[in-house]
């Protein structure tokens, strides 16, 4: 089993399977099977989107959102990772 070693190869690692369940889900389509099915592959590729998300996220909190706050910008880093939150509703 592949084990990414960094955040950086953890991410692309989860696009890279996103692009694979969405290339299925193109596939299945073209093909004409069965609506649920698609749906569940669907699904798939909405879930390893959303787990890279969550990924550059927190690799954002500790890296660029902690400089921030260390800076004296909190009110800044707050405010722009509020507004990921606002956007995913």
């Amino acid at each position: 089993m592949y084990t990414p070693k960094d955040t950086q190869e953890r991410i692309l690692h989860r696009f890279k399977i996103a692009s694979g369940h969405l290339k299925k889900v193109i596939n299945m389509m073209e093909n004409h099977q069965y609506c649920i099915d698609v749906i569940h592959q669907s699904q798939a590729v909405q879930r390893a989107l959303q787990e890279a998300d969550d990924l550059i996220l927190e690799n954002h909190l500790k890296t660029c959102a902690a400089d921030a706050i260390r800076k004296g910008n909190q009110d800044e880093a707050v405010k722009e990772v509020m507004n990921v939150f606002k956007k995913r509703q």
